[in-house]
């Protein structure tokens, strides 16, 4: 874990390319924060439009060391990292998607700690969640339209543990590297939302099919 004086000189210092040592424990460790990294790290901070710009240093900061982190993770632990094998729940191959994930979920819980505390210290949770949708972005308000738009009469009940369940996965997706590992761990979550519809006396794949019934009878319409 990055020690408070290393963080405050990485806030003080960060720019693309500049080399970070740090000491955790008896291991000294390197951190060298990309160009295209930081770029990306003052977007998602601008985004919030502080008026600090010492606490938006900060902010920024702390996403950029954990983007890196996830970076590194991930280049480090590619899929052949993890043994060819079966998915134990459906039986089926892994498949290499399923193999970076397996690589990339080992990675020290710490990293997303560290996120989400250098987060919560510095911003409300209106903002926390603003970084955390330009990480995946906006999944959850677009997912939870789908919900919406397949389940018009989504009761109050059921939107709030449908929405629970999506920023579940936000917060889960952050520490993943690309939008195909982002989607599956989406997937996961969805696939929950749907049991608790089915489990709450709907018919999710009626649901789904009248949607897209639907949809292809408007399509349909518009070319006439």
């Amino acid at each position: 874990m990055i020690n408070r004086t290393t963080k405050f000189l990485m806030s003080c210092c960060l720019m693309a390319g500049i080399s970070f040592i740090f000491i955790n424990g008896a291991d000294a460790q390197e951190l060298i924060i990309p160009a295209d990294v930081s770029a990306k790290a003052a977007e998602y901070t601008a985004a919030l439009k502080l008026d600090d710009a010492a606490k938006s240093k900060r902010v920024e900061s702390v996403v950029a060391i954990h983007m890196t982190q996830v970076k590194d993770w991930h280049n480090a632990h590619p899929a052949t990292t993890v043994p060819a094998g079966i998915n134990p729940v459906t039986g089926s191959k892994l498949t290499e998607l399923d193999r970076t994930i397996i690589a990339d979920s080992a990675m020290p819980e710490t990293v997303h700690k560290d996120l989400m505390e250098g987060l919560r210290k510095e911003l409300s949770t209106e903002q926390v969640e603003t970084i955390l949708d330009k990480y995946t972005i906006g999944k959850v308000d677009f997912t939870m339209k789908g919900y919406k738009a397949i389940v018009p009469d989504l009761s109050t009940t059921e939107e709030a543990k449908i929405l629970g369940f999506l920023k579940e996965a936000r917060e889960m997706a952050v520490d993943y590297k690309n939008m195909k590992q982002i989607s599956a761990i989406f997937e996961i979550y969805k696939t929950k939302s749907e049991q608790f519809l089915n489990n709450n006396g709907r018919n999710w794949r009626t649901l789904y099919s009248d949607y897209t019934k639907k949809i292809k009878a408007e399509k349909a319409n518009k070319k006439q």
